[in-house]
């Protein structure tokens, strides 16, 4: 019989259903799909070998779960995936709060329905995807917020007593009932909140205002926090740490192709950017490069974590910024460019947290510092490496372009200017243009005007030429010339 033909308690037993708990119904599920050989936690990259199997392990263990990591390390992504592993409808007294098994019923309201009415009792069914409740603690919530509370007004109404538990008013937990329970951000949670969850999490019971009244919830409770020496709002008390049965910790993608596997997924671009714009692949190798040298910098504070969020909202600027400037030159289509990644800086800003120095010298600076060094890295992966330290007078293979740079005034390269434009400019440079058929050969006709702009910029950041910011673009020079004409 299909389920949804099953509208009593009497069908519903005849049809031969087992009531089963959310923790069997989640490892049954994920033993079924490991030995069918299907991915557990699908859009998940970079947690293969490390976090999704340990969160095969807590859930074939039945714990609760907790999740420790920094911002943006698909905490709470892992956590809703969980309800995939879910059966997909699974069966409720009709009218109960907090999602009565028709089987096993907890609440008064559903074993006096299946009293009066036996075989008759109606039930409905709930689908896996509104069986996953979610809460932030923030320090203003409450116990009756998260468990419940004596309600005066139903007391009223009902004429009954505050001694009689139909006027209990339950909180989000006991509805949750048969659910997911996410608590995101656990440690900003009051030390007397987390303790009202020691009997739910150790006995699967809640206490009411003194209530007695033993309601054994079936939950699968998931927490996220960030480690503790980072958060300085509070912290999870030790008897709630020591009820949580398996804590897992998260961490960054380890390599930039996991990272940018990652961008090209979560970034929201519009059809007509991703069909009038070309991206380099240089361009997704440097934006996920800059997260990895924030990890690093001297001026951000690593314990506060650089979110992937950075380089997925740094993506859709660069992608917004060349297609603001294809609109104002109402082209048709253009290509990323290098001196676009200006655009980027008010993602990074807001996304990284600088100790003192970082203070002093300000966002954007930062931000700017972390694509220099980006380009830095990146460098050598392309063309020669140039040493800090090089011999005097010793043949170098950016000889041709400095001279090129020592014996003009200069060159500009506006934000705004159209395609045409801006190839033109670069064309002039013609030792560019020796230097990539000699170090890249293989690249594609597209790609060549990107890496000749990477390589300006390269040779700025190893001080082989100067750069210079101005209104509507960037002035590049060599860095005597100028100094030595004027003497």
């Amino acid at each position: 019989m299909q389920i949804e033909k099953i509208k009593t308690l009497g069908a519903l037993k005849a049809s031969g259903y087992q009531s089963k708990s959310i923790k069997d119904e989640l490892r049954d599920n994920l033993i079924k799909k490991i030995q069918d050989g299907e991915t557990t936690f699908e859009g998940i990259h970079g947690y293969e070998s490390t976090v999704i199997p340990e969160l095969e392990r807590a859930i074939l263990s039945k714990h609760n779960i907790n999740l420790l990591g920094l911002r943006g390390q698909a905490k709470t992504r892992l956590a809703r995936l969980m309800v995939k592993l879910l059966d997909e409808w699974i069966p409720v007294v009709e009218g109960s709060e907090i999602n009565d098994d028709p089987l096993k019923p907890l609440s008064r309201y559903a074993m006096e329905t299946i009293k009066e009415k036996a075989d008759e009792t109606p039930i409905i069914w709930i689908h896996r995807e509104e069986r996953f409740f979610e809460k932030l603690a923030t320090p203003d919530v409450t116990v009756a917020d998260l468990i419940g509370d004596v309600d005066p007004i139903k007391a009223a109404n009902l004429k009954l007593s505050y001694a009689d538990d139909r006027v209990i008013h339950y909180g989000m937990i006991p509805r949750a009932n048969r659910s997911i329970f996410v608590i995101n951000e656990l440690p900003d949670l009051q030390a007397r909140i987390q303790v009202a969850l020691f009997n739910i999490l150790q006995e699967g019971d809640i206490q009411i205002r003194g209530f007695k009244l033993r309601l054994p919830m079936d939950m699968q409770f998931i927490f996220t926090a960030n480690p503790e020496d980072y958060t300085n709002r509070g912290s999870i008390v030790t008897p709630l740490k020591d009820r949580i049965g398996s804590q897992i910790l998260t961490h960054y993608p380890e390599t930039i192709e996991i990272a940018k596997k990652i961008t090209k997924q979560e970034a929201k671009v519009e059809e007509e950017q991703k069909s009038n714009i070309y991206v380099p692949e240089l361009v997704y190798d440097l934006l996920e490069q800059i997260g990895f040298e924030a990890r690093n910098s001297e001026y951000i504070d690593h314990k506060s974590g650089i979110s992937a969020r950075l380089s997925i909202t740094a993506f859709e600027n660069l992608m917004s910024t060349a297609e603001r400037r294809m609109l104002k030159n109402k082209e048709e289509k253009t290509a990323i460019r290098l001196s676009d990644f200006m655009g980027v800086i008010p993602a990074i800003t807001g996304k990284v947290e600088l100790v003192y120095e970082g203070e002093q010298e300000g966002a954007a600076f930062v931000a700017q510092q972390l694509l220099g060094e980006a380009i830095k890295t990146m460098f050598p992966q392309y063309f020669p490496k140039i040493d800090k330290l090089e011999r005097p007078n010793a043949p170098s293979p950016y000889d041709a372009v400095i001279n090129w740079f020592f014996e003009g005034s200069g060159f500009e390269l506006l934000d705004d200017v159209t395609d045409k434009e801006y190839k033109k400019h670069l064309d002039e440079i013609s030792p560019l243009e020796d230097l990539i058929k000699k170090h890249q050969p293989e690249i594609e006709p597209e790609d060549a005007y990107f890496l000749k702009e990477f390589l300006l910029w390269g040779l700025v950041e190893f001080k082989k030429l100067s750069k210079h910011r101005f209104t509507e673009g960037y002035q590049f020079k060599d860095p005597y010339g100028s100094y030595i004409s004027g003497l």
